[in-house]
């Protein structure tokens, strides 16, 4: 059999990789569309197993990849697809606990090379957290590397049992960045009127309406900012569970908060806000912090997780679960316009500093040639 390789030269078989992704959130699967992309254009034969919904979303065959419909669920005809699309494969990548212990099940009894990336940790409690804590047990010690997109997810794989545990450089796909305007406000009055904010701050929070994002404690916060001429008002582009017990809130509070669902223009909403608020109780790269950076728009956000080593000093970063300070942060910045200007200029230099996407796919291809490059006799 010849030696395979991720570029393939002299005619040797091109490397056959599957990637798995579970429901998928917009980090992970904007990074494995990112990832297919690249894969493909250095000679990489790349399969995305996911829901069809995702590929519908990313468009991975339009990156030049095959997709197979795998749902979410763990049952044996989901298990039994994945292990289908995964029989040819000199390695199989996924990306999030589910898919992952997916794909521990689906590869069992094989020696294909399984690598794993862990975008963010579970937010469950109870006897489904004990579950939890299992799944990733079998998952960290069946992979041959465990890649964490931030240090502290490193660090759990390791407590885990990991055999290798690495940090990944996980780049913001160029899609997913905002543009800089040379006229960063032609578009403003637009947006800003379509959401009630003319003649007024907004404040823009991103993300799904559960609880470990913190959106209650922003509600408290709120408050803070109701007797102010003018009112700010924030505004949350997200869906979720919560919707009901948050409107609620918003309602019998009369509290300066709107919820606008599910949006496909987060650039925009950003390129018109005077803040960008971040509250969740963890997070690791997020999206919303670094799309923000890259927006040139001041950061508020919780201490947590990775975002203290992904916006170092371009982010003013509050205790998560304190509305108080939270309220007080905001308030500083929105009376406090050099600071803000600051802030954006280093948003932009911390922005510099963080992986691309060809240094992503590189450092995902220099992982997959060690795992399937024969190895020279000592």
């Amino acid at each position: 059999m010849s030696p395979l390789s991720s570029n393939a030269p002299h005619g040797q078989s091109p490397l056959r990789t599957v990637q798995v992704l579970g429901g998928g959130n917009a980090g992970s699967s904007a990074h494995v569309r990112s990832l297919a992309e690249g894969l493909v254009a250095r000679g990489v034969r790349v399969t995305v197993c996911s829901p069809l919904e995702a590929d519908r979303a990313y468009d991975f065959t339009g990156a030049g990849a095959d997709h197979v419909h795998v749902p979410r669920s763990s049952d044996p005809v989901s298990v039994a697809a994945l292990r289908t699309a995964c029989a040819n494969a000199d390695l199989v990548h996924a990306h999030g606990l589910h898919a992952s212990f997916r794909a521990v099940l689906a590869l069992g009894g094989r020696t294909t090379p399984l690598v794993v990336t862990w975008h963010n940790r579970a937010q469950v409690e109870g006897p489904r957290a004990q579950l939890l804590r299992l799944l990733e047990r079998r998952v960290v010690r069946t992979a041959a590397v465990v890649l964490g997109t931030s240090s502290d997810l490193v660090d759990r794989a390791r407590r885990t049992g990991a055999r290798d545990a690495r940090l990944a450089a996980v780049g913001l796909p160029e899609r997913r960045r905002p543009a800089v305007s040379d006229d960063p406000d032609r578009q403003r009055p637009k947006v800003r009127a379509e959401l009630g904010a003319t003649g007024r701050p907004l404040l823009i929070a991103v993300g799904s309406l559960d609880r470990h994002r913190g959106y209650e404690v922003l509600l408290d916060a709120a408050r803070a900012w109701r007797d102010l001429d003018p009112v700010p008002l924030v505004v949350i582009a997200g869906e979720g569970p919560l919707r009901p017990v948050l409107q609620q809130r918003i309602e019998d509070e009369e509290l300066p908060v709107r919820l606008i669902g599910r949006r496909e223009d987060v650039p925009e909403l950003l390129a018109a806000a005077d803040l960008a608020l971040l509250t969740s109780s963890w997070e690791s790269r997020s999206v919303l912090a670094q799309e923000a950076l890259h927006a040139r728009v001041p950061l508020v956000a919780t201490r947590v997780g990775g975002v203290p080593d992904l916006v170092g000093d371009a982010a003013e970063l509050v205790p998560y679960g304190d509305p108080a300070a939270l309220a007080g942060t905001v308030l500083r910045l929105l009376a406090d316009p050099e600071r803000c200007a600051l802030l954006r200029e280093r948003g932009l230099r911390q922005a510099a500093t963080w992986p691309t996407e060809d240094e992503t796919v590189a450092q995902v291809l220099s992982v997959y040639d060690e795992l399937t490059q024969p190895r020279p006799l000592a």
